[in-house]
């Protein structure tokens, strides 16, 4: 996601200042991040957003030299492994002061306010006004969008948006269809693939794109939810060791400080099937030190977190280090080849047999052959995933020495430039390597077939 994007109208419209609709799917990454999902002429003395607060709560707030309309929910969100579906419903046309802003979250209407300031009857705000509109202008600039809706002089339900799973009872979007946008509202779909910032709406609406940085459309949506890396680490107690990863594109990038540290683990754990994913080995400082980088996997990253440890250390964790050996149990035995700032390491791990493979820009490992199944060619076992702390595994990376280190990790949805690309068997990800025959992504279309 870019940092933001940015268009201003030719034209005023006032029954579309009066009378609006937004909707847009979120994915935040920094739970204390300030994200404006929807602004207009913020940078001047008035105007009008609606966003996520530092401490979580959702803010709309309308501005023209006092609060003319202030409405924050009690209610936080900070899930940085879910979509939410936002729906603002603004129309000052309403005789009752209430019904004049409405604000819903995955079909649920926010009533538990802490602010409770709503404009006067036909008021008009910096929506759909000939000031620039801003769509994610935000302090945390790792957040993700998807399908980004706003009409003018129209007020549409949740239900216009999304629906609600027959099957698991979740809250899931729909082909949206049939909405009248006015002048100058939009639809954004933030597809990967297509020029970024395009309207769809058919009303030529597109919005310039500042800041985009590497990767900025992504296969992560609301529709198939890839795993990243758990940022919740930094808001846990600090425990016996206080330092704590950052991470930034997307929480697919995180830096570790100070040895023996997490670096970050994935927020969907695997406990049977096969699965596939990538971490480059970003940079180092290593100063002449040839261990530093640990990639492989846990069983219990909320000790993990705890503890700030790293992957390897415990007894049903198992690592590739950046020096060639492996590490099981906080002990480093010999198995392949050292690794270096700009490798590729390859992790699939088969779980219908319990075993991990690593591969080095492609190659596997200690003659490894993650097709083998049970023969187990060139495998470290694991243990059985019904015999860990938490019933499975994640992903992770982290540090082992005193230095700073530096990974990205591509479960399908890559942060980082892919040169070739592969996606698994059932066309899910986007990978440097060939992703092993039988293994897969690890995101939510993929679990609900093969997890």
């Amino acid at each position: 996601m870019a940092t933001y994007l940015s268009r201003t109208p030719a034209s005023a419209v006032a029954a579309e200042r009066r009378k609006f609709t937004f909707s847009c799917w979120h994915k935040r990454c920094n739970p204390a991040g300030e994200t404006h999902l929807l602004s207009g002429n913020i940078t001047g003395s008035s105007y009008t957003y609606l966003r996520f607060q530092t401490d979580g709560s959702l803010r709309f707030r309308l501005y023209d030299g006092g609060n003319q309309a202030d409405i924050q929910s009690n209610d936080v969100f900070r899930d940085t492994a879910s979509w939410y579906h936002i729906v603002l419903q603004f129309d000052s046309t309403q005789s009752t002061s209430t019904d004049r802003v409405k604000i819903y979250v995955n079909n649920r209407q926010i009533t538990s306010l802490q602010a409770n300031t709503y404009p006067s009857q036909d008021y008009s705000s910096w929506i759909n006004h000939n000031s620039e509109q801003r769509i994610n202008n935000s302090s945390d600039t790792t957040c993700y969008l998807a399908d980004v809706h706003q009409t003018g002089n129209q007020i549409y339900a949740p239900s216009s948006f999304g629906e609600t799973d027959s099957t698991t009872g979740e809250w899931k979007p729909k082909t949206v269809s049939g909405l009248s946008y006015g002048t100058n509202g939009f639809h954004l779909k933030f597809e990967n693939a297509g020029a970024m910032g395009t309207d769809s709406s058919g009303n030529s609406n597109t919005f310039a794109v500042n800041s985009a940085g590497t990767n900025p459309q992504v296969t992560d949506t609301p529709s198939n939810n890839f795993a990243n890396f758990n940022s919740l680490i930094a808001y846990l107690p600090a425990g016996s060791n206080p330092t704590v990863p950052t991470f930034s594109q997307g929480n697919l990038k995180t830096v570790t400080t100070n040895s023996g540290k997490l670096g970050g683990s994935a927020n969907i754990q695997i406990n049977k099937g096969k699965w596939y994913a990538e971490f480059k080995f970003v940079e180092s400082n290593n100063a002449g030190s040839t261990i530093e980088s640990v990639i492989g996997v846990t069983d219990s990253p909320q000790r993990l977190s705890a503890q700030f440890g790293k992957p390897g250390e415990r007894a049903h964790d198992v690592a590739y280090i950046q020096n060639g050996n492996k590490l099981i149990g906080d002990s480093s035995t010999s198995f392949g080849a050292s690794y270096t700032d700009g490798d590729v390491i390859g992790v699939a791990v088969d779980l219908d047999n319990d075993a991990i493979y690593f591969s080095k820009n492609g190659v596997f490992q200690n003659s490894g052959v993650p097709t083998s199944g049970s023969t187990k060619t060139g495998a470290i076992a694991l243990t059985d995933p019904d015999s860990t702390v938490e019933g499975g595994y994640y992903f992770a990376v982290g540090e082992a020495t005193s230095e700073t280190s530096t990974h990205q990790a591509n479960f399908g949805n890559a942060p980082f430039t892919i040169s070739s690309g592969n996606a698994d068997a059932a066309g899910h990800g986007n990978f440097e390597y060939a992703v092993p025959s039988g293994y897969f992504a690890l995101c939510t279309r993929n679990l609900n077939t093969y997890g």
